[in-house]
C-alpha cells in the first residue's frame, strides 16, 4: 500500500470506525513512539480492510466494546498465566482453534512476533501488541445486526438476487 492508499484507507477508516481510529491515536499518550505507532496504523488497516473485504455490514465499534474486549484479552491471558505446566502451555493453542477469526488473528500475531523481533524493546510495546490483538477480537465478537429476511419478490437485503414470489 502506497502512501496515498494508506490515506484513503485511514480517511475511510475515520468515517467509519471513529472509536478504532482513536484507539490509534491514544498510542502516543501510553508512549508509543511514533514509528512504532506506524506498525499499528499498517495493522489497523489490514484489519479493516478485511472488515470491508467480507460484505457484511459492521457496526459501529464503540469504546465500550474495545473495553469490553481488552478485558475478555486480558482476562484471557490472566487465566492462561495462572495455570500450571501443560495447560499453561495449551492455553493459548485452545485460544487461537476456537477464535472465530482464526485467520485474521493468526496474521496479527505473525505480523506482531515478526515485528518485535526487529524493534528495540521498550515497555510501551505491550501498548501496541494489546491494541492489535483487540482490534481483531473487537471484529470476531461484535455482534452483527441480524440479516433481514426478504420481502417476496423484492431484491434480497444481503444479496443482488431476487427473491421469486411463491
Amino acid at each position: 500500500m502506497d502512501l496515498t492508499q494508506k490515506e484513503q484507507a485511514a480517511d475511510e477508516l475515520f468515517h467509519a470506525q471513529p472509536h478504532v481510529f482513536a484507539s490509534i491515536l491514544v498510542q502516543q499518550q501510553l508512549g508509543v513512539s511514533s514509528a512504532k505507532m506506524d506498525f499499528l496504523v499498517d495493522i489497523l488497516l489490514i484489519c479493516f480492510l478485511a472488515m470491508k473485504e467480507s460484505s457484511l455490514i459492521w457496526p459501529l465499534i464503540t469504546e465500550d466494546e474495545q473495553e469490553r474486549q481488552m478485558g475478555r484479552l486480558a482476562a484471557t491471558v490472566q487465566f492462561g498465566d495462572d495455570l500450571s505446566g501443560s495447560l499453561r502451555d495449551r492455553a493459548p493453542q485452545q485460544y487461537i482453534e476456537t477464535h472465530p477469526e482464526v485467520d485474521l488473528l493468526a496474521f496479527v500475531q505473525v505480523e506482531t512476533a515478526n515485528w518485535l523481533q526487529r524493534v528495540v524493546p521498550e515497555e510501551s510495546d505491550k501498548f501496541v501488541v494489546m491494541a492489535a490483538l483487540n482490534f481483531v477480537n473487537c471484529i470476531a465478537f461484535v455482534p452483527l445486526p441480524a440479516p433481514m429476511k426478504p420481502v417476496h419478490g423484492t431484491p434480497c437485503a444481503q444479496c443482488t438476487d431476487v427473491v421469486a414470489p411463491r
